[in-house]
């Protein structure tokens, strides 16, 4: 949103193709067109085929001068349709979900279909340099086109810090994230259930939608399964996350890998310490001892030994873990810096365009 409302605010045009949803409503009132396409979920080839067609006629219907193409079906068939349309794109690789994890055949599909759509766009930014890397030594992607941001950054002034610290009475350790296997939510249950076994007072929540139709989906039943147990407490969804994490001291991610976790930032730019995984974005968030700590990655035992020792801190301790998440989404993931780079890159473009 801040860099649709950056590039508003410079006079462009800006158009949003996406299916239609309960944000469809929102961008409208920012200021954006919003144009409906629809995107199925899945790795059918023949929807995935279609996709590409719509997004092509759409493309050709709407003339846009660049697309922004985020999230993998737009990035690979999205630069395909662009290509076909004749119009340059430009996409961002904000993390690489069960592509690289999952080794299967749909992965090396994946993989294959990354060599060929990557050819086309003019600009391929990536969320940590570990993304980019893993793109070169695969050779899916020219080098020269390549950059890393940092994450999507984050709007300082939208998540901001309490204005006096306090330590929550019960302590309380918070997720953030879509209820899939790849983010760590059995290990953040397994090793709440550990913590709890010692310390029964401790709060553990998770906030995020169940996904059962992703490839790393926990069934519902599965997340009612472990609500039974009294371990965790699951809060739905919302889009006043800043509420939500004003109430926690620790927020957690033990994912998988992660592009630069949004979740992290949004902590961070309010002051939180962080317990994630040592794995490519979330280490880009988390300075181990620092702003939090980082575990081992699939290791519930070495999640519930860092919870630990993070409460043990005293508040003093707390509190300067917490600031120096500040300082760390301040220095390194204000949005201000990769909007100026989206802004340079889309005149970069579209001036070869115009020549």
């Amino acid at each position: 949103m801040s860099l649709i409302k950056a590039l508003l605010a410079e006079g462009h045009e800006v158009l949003a193709i996406a299916p239609h949803d309960a944000y469809s409503d929102k961008l409208i009132a920012a200021g954006c067109t919003f144009v409906p396409v629809l995107m199925e979920k899945g790795t059918n080839p023949f929807t995935d085929l279609l996709l590409t067609w719509r997004l092509y006629q759409t493309y050709r219907r709407v003339k846009p001068d660049v697309v922004l193409h985020y999230t993998i079906k737009p990035n690979i068939y999205g630069a395909i349709a662009a290509n076909w349309a004749g119009i340059p794109a430009i996409n961002n690789v904000s993390g690489l979900g069960t592509v690289f994890i999952t080794k299967d055949h749909i992965s090396n599909i994946a993989l294959r279909l990354y060599k060929y759509a990557f050819r086309y766009p003019a600009k391929v930014f990536f969320q940590n340099q570990d993304d980019r890397r893993l793109f070169l030594r695969h050779n899916l992607v020219r080098a020269g086109i390549t950059e890393v941001l940092p994450g999507s950054g984050i709007n300082l002034q939208d998540f901001v810090p309490a204005a006096k610290y306090e330590r929550h009475n019960p302590f309380v350790f918070l997720m953030v994230a879509r209820v899939l296997y790849d983010k760590g939510v059995a290990e953040f249950v397994q090793a709440a259930t550990q913590v709890k076994a010692q310390y029964p007072e401790v709060k553990f929540q998770l906030l995020g939608a169940v996904d059962e139709r992703s490839r790393s989906g926990i069934k519902r039943e599965k997340l009612e399964e472990w609500l039974a147990t009294g371990v965790l407490e699951y809060l739905g969804t919302t889009d006043e996350v800043a509420t939500v994490v004003a109430q926690a001291d620790c927020v957690v991610l033990p994912s998988y890998r992660e592009g630069t976790p949004r979740t992290l930032l949004e902590a961070a730019a309010m002051a939180k310490p962080l317990i994630a995984t040592n794995v490519p974005g979330c280490r880009e968030v988390v300075q181990n001892g620092i702003n939090g700590y980082l575990c081992r990655l699939r290791n519930s035992p070495d999640l519930a030994a860092k919870m630990v020792q993070l409460m043990q801190l005293s508040d003093a301790e707390l509190e300067q873990m917490g600031k120096a998440s500040r300082r760390i989404a301040e220095e390194k993931f204000n949005d201000s810096y990769v909007i100026q780079k989206y802004l340079h890159a889309i005149a970069e473009v579209t001036a070869k365009v115009k020549v």
